[in-house]
This record gives C-alpha cells, structure tokens and sequence, in this order.
C-alpha cells in the first residue's frame, strides 16, 4: 500500500466503474491509499444521474465538496441548488436525508468524506427500507412483527 499517490495513479481495482459506462464513477481514493478511520471517494456523476438513492445514516458523518459542475442537493425533504466550490457537513444521527441529482448538462464531480462507522443502519425513506451495513440485511420498516416485546419474563 503506498500512502501517497496522484489521483491520476489510482488503480482501477480502487474504482466503481473504471470505463465509466454507466451513469456514476466512484474512485475509493482513501481506500487506495490506505485510509482507516475515513473513506474518501471522488464521485464522477453524469448529466441526468443520481449520486445514490435519497438516504440516512445512523452513525456515519459525512463531508462533501463539490469539485465541479453543478446540480441539485436533495437533503432533509428539500431540494437545493448545488455549484463548484460549494461545501456540505451532513451530521450522523440525525434523520437528514441526502441524494445529489445532475440535472445540469455538464458532469458533477463531488469529493465524499465520511467516517467508517461499525452498526451503521441506512434508512432510504423514498422505498421505506432499512439496511444494516455491516451484515448486508435489508428491512422494509413496515413490516412490524406484532406483539413482539423486549420484555423476558412476559
């Protein structure tokens, strides 16, 4: 593992879609060069696209900058219009929904920093879904069992 390198020098094993053939190119460049505690990825995002599908994070913060383009920031039930050089914190814990949408005709290029949180549970309110991270287990949250109590002496 080599700790410094130029964007340019990351291998492909370290990209989603190195061709870039579909609609979103994602480089792991923290995963490249040896990150631990935070993931840093460059989103590659084309014209008409989603970054990811509109979701929350339990316990992962989440750092963005957008490094060109422009586009739209669907976050918290709103929809704000995003440019190069602007900044976002998205705090963990706190219900805030985010996806970012290119309605523009250029390709939006976003650097995403986060932390790398052990039990990080994803809520994906448009598909009412629940996905616990590390054990890859999807749930759709109306599926309540019914009469179930944490209670043992019940």
């Amino acid at each position: 593992m080599n700790n410094i390198s130029n964007i340019d020098a990351i291998p492909k094993e370290y990209m989603y879609d190195p061709d870039f053939q579909s609609k979103l190119k994602t480089v792991l460049v923290g995963d490249a060069i040896g990150c631990e505690k935070i993931y840093v990825n460059i989103d590659y995002v084309k014209p008409g696209a989603e970054s990811v599908k509109y979701h929350s994070h339990s316990r992962q913060e989440e750092f963005f900058l957008i490094l060109s383009g422009q586009g739209i920031l669907r976050i918290d039930g709103k929809e704000i219009s995003i440019k190069t050089g602007d900044v976002i914190s998205k705090p963990a814990g706190k219900d805030i929904a985010h996806q970012f949408i290119n309605n523009s005709e250029e390709l939006l290029q976003i650097l995403d920093v986060g932390t790398r949180e052990k039990d990080d549970i994803i809520t994906y309110p448009d598909e009412n879904l629940m996905l616990i991270k590390d054990k890859q287990l999807v749930f759709n949250i109306d599926d309540n069992v019914k009469g179930w109590s944490s209670e043992p002496n019940k």
